[in-house]
């Protein structure tokens, strides 16, 4: 049976680099979406179905406009992994708002605008599933993580409501929730204090936190269920995590 078009935000590198490698692997065809295409362009995949647009989630029309061109080649989106985000360290009494806003902008919109462009022909077909890459800061708190905490407990919110929604029209709205992981997201963290303590409460943990490729089979899975069954979140951590 020809399998249906899977689309993945922040397919670069981390969760998504590994999600793209899975569904690649499982012969979807794909269209992987990032601003940093050139890494993409050097994942280990095979690019015969896979169609890489630079887009940042946060311009509806770029975003929209890539999933028609893929969806005029491959059909409707069936699968849509709402994966880009942003995280920005730093105390709210002193942290620049701007990285509020961005991390607003990418980790919520960016989720909102996916949403709203797949789902509706979704209903209409009666199938579907969009699964929100959310963090284990959408269901604690954590130090130094305020508004990020803020942006993923928007997460877990916006998917919740949306999931009840939609449940009469067979479509799954599903969340991977994922503790510390390695990833490439401390990389724009801009408050060196919160980088150390981060990276302290790290080595507490042994130096070695979630290897991203157990959050794309958590993915994987929750896809893989019977259409009539949604998982409706999984919470993934290193076992020596603590918090």
């Amino acid at each position: 049976m020809e399998k249906s078009l899977v689309v993945i935000t922040g397919a670069s590198s981390g969760f998504g680099a590994e999600i793209a490698k899975l569904f690649n692997q499982a012969g979807f065809p794909l269209l992987l979406l990032g601003r940093r295409v050139e890494k993409i362009e050097a994942l280990p995949l095979n690019f015969d179905n896979v169609m890489i647009e630079k887009v940042d989630v946060t311009d509806y029309k770029a975003f929209e406009a890539s999933i028609k061109k893929a969806e005029a080649v491959y059909g409707p989106v069936d699968l849509l992994v709402n994966n880009a985000g942003v995280m920005l360290l730093g105390n709210v009494l002193d942290q620049d708002p701007s990285e509020w806003q961005t991390m607003m902008n990418t980790n919520v919109m960016g989720v909102l605008n996916g949403m709203q462009i797949v789902l509706p022909s979704m209903k209409e077909r009666n199938h579907g599933t969009v699964i929100n890459m959310s963090s284990l800061a959408g269901k604690k708190t954590f130090t130094n993580h305020a508004a990020y905490v803020a942006s993923k407990f928007g997460v877990h919110g916006l998917s919740e409501t949306i999931r009840e929604e939609l449940s009469g029209s067979n479509v799954r709205v599903s969340m991977v929730a994922p503790g510390a992981a390695e990833t490439e997201l401390l990389t724009h963290v801009t408050d060196q204090g919160a980088l150390t303590d981060y990276q302290a409460w790290k080595e507490s943990m042994g130096g070695i936190t979630l290897n991203p490729l157990h959050v794309a089979e958590s993915v994987k899975f929750i896809y893989d269920m019977p259409q009539e069954v949604n998982i409706r979140e999984i919470d993934i951590a290193a076992t020596a995590q603590d918090a």
